[in-house]
């Protein structure tokens, strides 16, 4: 488990929305279930070799992991506004 605040959490919010996600295999954009009533958005990563800081040629086992993004926004709705708005591809 990790914790970024500041320029880093911006930096991964950017870099997962922008580059991990569309290169994933068979991606087609975020469900809206995957915001719940309370704001917050949490993705399933399959392979973490979607980084471009990871090559694939020195990875010797790929992991998955589970990414939660918490947010201000007091609702579902608000709250899918505003991932739309950094950048997430939610369907």
């Amino acid at each position: 488990k990790a914790t970024l605040r500041g320029k880093k959490m911006y930096d991964f919010i950017s870099k997962l929305a922008n580059i991990a996600l569309p290169r994933t295999s068979d991606f087609k954009g975020i469900d809206e279930k995957s915001v719940d009533n309370f704001g917050n958005l949490t993705i399933g990563i399959k392979e973490h070799i979607v980084f471009p800081e990871v090559s694939p040629e020195s990875v010797k086992r790929i992991f998955s992991f589970e990414a939660t993004i918490v947010s201000s926004a007091k609702n579902k709705k608000e709250a899918i506004e505003l991932f739309k708005l950094y950048g997430f591809p939610i369907k």
